[in-house]
């Protein structure tokens, strides 16, 4: 098998000519695809079962229509944003290049589509300006929200002059109704797509069959225009000595269809080409070296070749004569063949498919035919070698959906798909599960002998067990002490080891010794793990913090900040610590109102995370304590601090940790009693300009409200804070540390 084997297309470009689903020169769609081409709508839906010919009309309009157009095949593999948002740029991007802060923003281990990917996707699609056609095909297959709202980006983004066609068996949940309201859309259904007599007459008619009137009524009312019933039908009328009588047995149900095909396109073939398409059906996309591979024969190229060009139900997915796929019909009823008669060969199929797609660097299908195997541990083994990759490239749903496939039994099977899980929950903030399939893993791997894999394995797993730290900042340095030497000099692990052992240096005193592992974690983490790298520079800004160097803290946050809006990063659980520590030092500086912002965002991320690495939970509740007492909200403050204190057993060693849980509570002492009311945000703002002995005229005119205004603030200010005077507020509020130091 050639290395350099080509992975299916998914896109049909202009002049692809004929339709895939069933011949174009069978189905007359030019009614349908007029009203296509006089349409000016932006959004064109085709709803309707399989087989009423919407990919072959969508096939004839944009073979004819002027603009570039290009289709997208949609798979389970689409069901992950990134890929999907991959796809659209890949082909869209032919035209006219995207912004790169749409790809930048996928970036990250679980990427934001709704705040942040989807609007940067309508954003690059309404500065387009060459017109175009997209055309998302079988988006019935798509059924993730995430993936989803990517589809009604689309729709809401699509600029005038371009149009965006979608074809699925039941109705998109994108959001029509909004559509609908702004006439941006047209609909195609049952009933529009059905075809109509004269179009059943035109079909029957190219396959040699002639129908009375009265019989062509029968066969249009029976079938109700559904094309593909439509041509079985008419396969079966003109080999029937008597039609009329033929006709009255045709009734399009599932049983009868399957029968059909089954005595059309099996029986009359020879042993081999039945054997070949029996077996053949177990692959979703087909091509020469693939099957030649996966089902252990040669000259499958020229076989698939004659198969297309002698009947319409293999379909080609180039113009090349490489990729075909069985139309959905004819591969039901050969993989039920194929499970009744040669049950044993499906999984042997799967298998070595599985092996052809990782020959070729296709980790996508390779899981995917290890999976259909029922391989667990060939599964686990290809799952535990993406981990990196899918982590970098923020396809952690990916992995996600992967497991669910296997199922817990079959995740349980297997160290690799235990470990993988593992990690996929650590990603989450999930603690117990990733203790759980940790604890697996480990169970399996100490069955067995061992092999070179294993190595591997026990090493993700030594650092999966580390960063939860369970057993204390010393022991996770250990872990790291033995596992690094093991690692490649590249190896994306290492962004890990440098994190983990910066914690540990810093949190156990040697700070200086934690800033050069912590730089090594940003340095590493910018290439492949850059949630780590984010983490990696709040530590730095923590480091700064506990040396007093507020101006260098802000720098790393700064950095950090940038990197989480690049990527999209904000809504995922471990970055808690980040928006925490800006919170802090915004505070610090009497930013209110992004501090303010940060702090919710912190807090949103840290409920989300369970039972997470102790170190990392009371670092992020310390820095929300801080943040909360530096802006008046003692309760708060007092509260996450408790929770702070409750938890620094967990840590199992002598820390700064405990200082700093007795630095911010004087901290916290320091602020406005209980039961005084905290300063509001616009008291706050006004609190910042009082060290510089402007008038309040001068205040006013700097922030744009009244003097008088800025008299009632004050005097709330200095009633709140108990103080008499100007003087008095700013020395107490930088005792609070709501303001800078003098």
């Amino acid at each position: 098998m050639p290395a350099d084997a080509p992975a299916p297309p998914h896109e049909s470009s202009r002049g692809s000519g004929g339709a895939p689903a069933v011949a174009s020169e069978l189905v007359a769609r030019d009614r349908l695809r007029h009203r296509l081409a006089e349409d000016p709508r932006r959004v064109i839906v085709l709803c309707a079962p399989s087989g009423y010919g919407k990919s072959v009309l969508l096939g004839q309009w944009t073979a004819a229509d002027p603009r570039p157009a290009f289709t997208i095949l949609l798979g389970p593999q689409h069901n992950d944003p990134t890929v999907l948002v991959e796809a659209i740029v890949e082909r869209l991007g032919t035209l006219e290049p995207f912004p790169a802060d749409l790809t930048d923003a996928l970036l990250g281990p679980s990427p934001d589509v709704r705040e942040t990917v989807a609007p940067r996707l309508v954003a690059a699609l309404e500065l387009r300006t060459e017109p175009f056609v997209l055309v998302l095909d079988e988006l019935e297959r798509i059924e993730a929200p995430a993936a989803l709202e990517i589809v009604a980006a689309l729709c809401r983004g699509i600029s005038p002059g371009s149009q965006l066609a979608l074809a699925s068996r039941t109705e998109p949940t994108v959001g029509l109704g909004r559509l609908r309201a702004s006439r941006r859309l047209t609909e195609l259904g049952t009933r529009e797509l059905a075809m109509t007599k004269g179009e059943c007459a035109t079909l029957l008619a190219a396959i040699g069959v002639e129908l009375s009137p009265r019989q062509l009524d029968a066969i249009a009312r029976r079938t109700e225009g559904w094309a593909a019933a439509l041509y079985l039908a008419g396969l079966a009328l003109g080999g029937s000595a008597d039609p009329g009588r033929a006709l009255a047995r045709f009734t399009g149900d599932d049983r009868i269809v399957a029968d059909y095909l089954r005595e059309e396109f099996l029986l009359p073939a020879s042993r081999n080409r039945a054997a070949f398409l029996r077996r053949a059906a177990a692959l979703e996309r087909l091509s020469g070296p693939l099957c030649d591979f996966a089902l252990e024969r040669e000259g499958s190229g020229l076989v698939l070749a004659e198969l297309s060009r002698a009947n319409m139900l293999l379909v080609p997915l180039d113009r090349r004569g490489e990729w075909y796929r069985l139309h959905p019909l004819l591969r039901e009823m050969l993989r039920a063949e194929l499970e009744r008669t040669e049950a044993a060969a499906v999984p042997r199929v799967h298998r070595r498919a599985s092996e052809w797609w990782s020959a070729v660097e296709n980790v996508d299908q390779a899981i995917h035919h290890a999976i259909e195997a029922g391989d667990a541990e060939l599964a686990g083994e290809l799952l535990f070698a993406a981990v990196p990759e899918y982590s970098a490239g923020g396809r952690n749903a990916t992995l996600v959906g992967w497991l669910d496939r296997l199922g817990e039994r079959g995740v349980a099977a297997s160290p690799g798909a235990s470990v993988t899980a593992a990690w996929a929950e650590l990603t989450l903030g999930r603690g117990p599960r990733a203790e759980h399939w940790a604890a697996a893993s480990r169970r399996l791997l100490a069955a067995r002998s061992g092999g070179d894999g294993d190595t591997a394995m026990e090493a993700g797993l030594a650092l999966a067990e580390a960063a939860l730290a369970r057993n204390g900042l010393a022991a996770m340095r250990e872990t790291v002490a033995a596992v690094e030497p093991l690692l490649p000099e590249d190896d994306p692990w290492r962004s890990l080891t440098s994190l983990l052992d910066g914690v540990g240096m810093h949190l156990l005193g040697d700070a200086d010794g934690a800033r050069r592992r912590l730089k090594e974690g940003v340095r590493r983490g910018s290439v492949g793990a850059l949630d780590l790298q984010v983490i990696s520079l709040a530590q730095l800004a923590l480091i700064a913090i506990e040396g007093g160097d507020w101006q260098l803290a802000e720098e790393e946050m700064s950095r950090a900040r940038a990197q989480i809006e690049r990527t999209g990063l904000a809504s995922y659980p471990v970055m808690a610590i980040a928006f925490a520590t800006s919170a802090l030092i915004r505070a610090r500086q009497g930013r209110v109102a992004r501090a303010s912002e940060d702090l919710e965002t912190g807090r949103r991320l840290l409920e989300q995370l369970d039972h997470f690495a102790p170190w990392y939970e009371i670092e992020t509740k310390l820095a929300l304590a801080g943040t909360s007492a530096r802006l008046g909200r003692r309760g708060e403050a007092e509260e996450m601090l408790a929770s702070a204190a409750r938890q620094l057993p967990e840590v199992a060693d002598d820390s700064v940790l405990s200082t700093w849980v007795e630095e911010t509570g004087s901290v916290i002492g320091a602020a406005p009693a209980a039961e005084s009311p905290p300063l509001t945000p616009a008291e706050l703002r006004v609190l910042q300009f009082l060290p510089q002995h402007l008038s309040f005229p001068q205040v006013a005119a700097r922030i744009h409200v009244s003097p008088n205004t800025v008299k009632t603030h004050a005097a709330s200010i200095y009633r709140k804070l108990g103080c008499s005077s100007r003087d008095q507020a700013v020395r107490r509020a930088r005792e609070m540390g709501l303001l800078e130091g003098g």
